[in-house]
C-alpha cells in the first residue's frame, strides 16, 4: 500500500491564454497530487482567458483526479498578481502551491522535493531553475541591490507556503502587490530548489507586459532605486545650473562677447529634462500610493466553479 500525505495541499494555477500548455500540465498535476495525497484541491484562475483554456480544465478535471478543483473567473484580465491573490485567498489547505505561469520543464518527483522540503521546517520554498533569462537576471541584480529584505529574490518556476506563512503576509499587508518582496521579507525560513530543466518549456512565455509593470512597481515600492535616480537628477541639475552660473560671472567680468544661445539652451534643456524625470517618478509614486490606499477591492471576481469528476 502506498503512504499518502495527510497534509490537505492546496494547489493554485494562474491560466492566462495557456490552451497550448494546459492540457500536460494539469494532467501532470493531477496525477502527482493524486499519488501523494490523501487530500487536495486544485484552484485554477482563470485571467479572463479570449482562448479555450477555462473549456480545457473543465474537460481534464471532470475525468481525472479525485482532489477537489474550482476555476476562478476574473472579470476582465487583472494580471498575475491580483489573481494569485484570489486563488490563494480561497485556498484552504495545510500548505500552498503557487504556479504562477504553465511550465513542466522539469520531472513530476520536483514537486514533492519542493513539498519535502517545506515540511523539514522551510515556511516558503521555491523552485527555481538553474537557466536564467538575462531580463530576469538583471532585474533581480537591480532588485536585490537596491531593496533591503531577509532574502534575495530570484527565478521561480513555482512555490510552496505554510499556512502559517500566508497568515503571515496577510497580517502584513491588506494589499499584496507584489508577493515575492513580502515572502522574502516576513520573518520565515525561506528556501530553493534547484533543477536542470529536462527539456524545453511548455507553453505560453508569461506576458511581458505585466511583467515589465509589475517589475517596476516592484522596484518603486520595494527599493530606494527611484530615490537615488531623483537625487542623482537633481544633483545634475544644480551642477549644471551651477556651471552655467559661474560661466555667466566669469565671462561677465572678463568683457568675452558671447552669443549665449547655445549655452542658454543646453543649460535649460538639461533642467527641464531633469525636473520632468523627478516628476515623472513622483508621479509613479501617487499612482502607486493612491491604488493601495483607496482601490479595497484587490480583485473582481465573476464567478467561481467547483468541477467535479463525472
Amino acid at each position: 500500500m502506498t503512504y499518502k500525505e495527510m497534509n490537505f495541499l492546496s494547489a493554485v494555477v494562474y491560466i492566462n491564454n495557456d490552451e497550448k500548455g494546459i492540457m500536460p500540465f494539469l494532467i501532470q498535476l493531477i496525477e502527482t497530487l493524486d499519488a501523494n495525497f490523501e487530500k487536495y484541491e486544485i484552484i485554477c484562475v482563470n485571467d479572463a482567458s479570449s482562448d479555450s483554456s477555462a473549456s480545457i480544465v473543465r474537460e481534464i478535471t471532470k475525468s481525472k483526479g479525485d482532489g477537489i478543483v474550482s476555476l476562478i473567473n476574473m472579470s476582465y484580465p487583472q494580471g498575475l498578481e491580483p489573481s494569485m491573490n484570489s486563488g490563494v485567498d480561497l485556498a484552504i489547505g495545510d500548505f500552498v502551491f503557487e504556479f504562477d505561469y504553465i511550465s513542466v520543464d522539469y520531472e513530476p518527483d520536483l514537486i514533492m522535493k519542493v513539498y519535502q522540503q517545506s515540511v523539514n521546517g522551510s515556511d516558503i520554498v521555491a523552485a527555481s531553475t538553474k537557466h536564467k533569462r538575462i531580463s530576469s537576471t538583471i532585474f533581480y541584480a537591480i532588485f536585490n541591490k537596491n531593496a533591503n529584505l531577509q532574502y534575495e529574490l530570484q527565478t521561480e518556476t513555482f512555490r510552496i507556503l505554510s499556512r502559517r506563512a500566508i497568515n503571515r503576509i496577510f497580517s502584513m499587508s491588506n494589499t499584496i502587490p507584489y508577493r515575492k518582496a513580502l515572502y522574502a521579507n516576513c520573518g520565515l525560513k525561506m528556501d530553493t530548489v534547484f533543477y536542470t530543466p529536462n527539456h524545453p518549456m511548455v507553453g505560453k512565455k508569461p506576458n511581458n507586459q505585466d511583467r515589465y509593470e509589475t517589475a517596476f512597481d516592484a522596484l518603486i515600492l520595494f527599493t530606494n532605486l527611484a530615490y537615488k535616480i531623483t537625487i542623482l537628477l537633481a544633483g545634475a541639475m544644480m551642477t549644471a545650473t551651477l556651471a552655467g552660473g559661474i560661466y555667466t560671472v566669469v565671462i561677465y567680468f572678463l568683457g568675452i562677447p558671447v552669443a549665449g544661445y547655445t549655452t542658454t539652451m543646453l543649460v535649460i534643456t538639461a533642467a527641464f529634462f531633469g525636473v520632468f524625470g523627478i516628476l515623472a517618478m513622483v508621479i509613479k509614486y501617487l499612482s502607486v500610493i493612491v491604488r493601495l490606499i483607496f482601490n479595497e477591492q484587490r480583485y473582481i471576481v465573476e464567478s467561481v466553479e467547483k468541477i467535479s469528476k463525472g
